[in-house]
């Protein structure tokens, strides 16, 4: 099982992290994931056939920017740098 930690940009509230959370399990392989909206931090783990690429994808057809974080499967971990830029604020939910 592969475990892919994303930055997310643009996460404001509640909803926010509802959508993001619901839009990264519609992806196949997603077995299960975390969102934080404090850290602007999703973790996803599962089997990944597409890797990161399938599920920043699925974050941008919702509005929210990702970045890969870190990723790691069993035999080998990898980390990459991650966005630090400011939410922007798109008007997409609540806080809009």
């Amino acid at each position: 099982m592969k475990t892919i930690e994303l930055t997310v940009e643009g996460m404001t509230c509640g909803s926010c992290v509802k959508h993001v959370k619901q839009a990264l399990q519609a992806v196949p392989g997603v077995v299960h994931v975390e969102v934080d909206l404090l850290s602007g931090r999703a973790r996803v783990q599962g089997d990944l056939q597409a890797g990161s690429t399938s599920l920043i994808a699925a974050l941008a057809e919702e509005d929210y920017v990702a970045n890969i974080a870190t990723e790691s499967s069993p035999a080998t971990a990898t980390t990459k740098p991650g966005c630090t830029s400011q939410p922007r604020n798109s008007g997409r939910c609540c806080c809009g």
